[in-house]
């Protein structure tokens, strides 16, 4: 056998040996693979029932968001009406006022004239009635005197 037989044999040799390690390395690759796949599995069957509830609980939320969505809109819209309506009453308000006020000021008015007017008749009659009696009583005294 000369160097070069050597060489090749050893070249095969090592090569035999490379193989055999790569074949081992790559059956310990397919294990794991197979053992990740297992876990993947038994991850998508624990997570399904999880991910159902939670697409049910996001379309829960979504139908409240959308019922409060539109609840706030016809709140808006009652709102604006109370606004305007509030609106209105003030102007109500301040035209009534308006139109209201100079009549209402004169009836005050004469009403309070019309009083003041009556309490003078009756003291001026209560005056004369008083006078009256003087006189009367003053002539009573004359005419005994007589």
């Amino acid at each position: 056998m000369t160097a070069g037989d050597l060489a090749i044999v050893l070249a095969a040799v090592l090569l035999t040996l490379g193989f055999a390690a790569l074949i081992v390395v790559l059956l310990r690759v397919l294990d794991t693979l197979r053992s990740l796949r297992l876990e993947v599995d038994s991850l998508r069957r624990e997570t399904g029932p999880l991910l159902a509830e939670l697409r049910a609980s996001t379309d829960e939320a979504r139908y409240a968001v959308e019922e409060a969505r539109e609840d706030l809109d016809r709140f808006d819209r009652v709102l604006g009406s109370a606004e305007a309506i509030s609106g209105a009453m003030a102007n109500t308000g301040r035209m009534t006022r308006m139109a209201l006020s100079t009549p209402v000021i004169k009836v005050a008015a004469l009403a309070t004239g019309t009083s003041r007017a009556a309490q003078r008749l009756k003291r001026n009659q209560k005056r004369i009635e008083r006078q009256s009696r003087r006189s009367s009583s003053s002539q009573v005294v004359v005419r005994k005197s007589r």
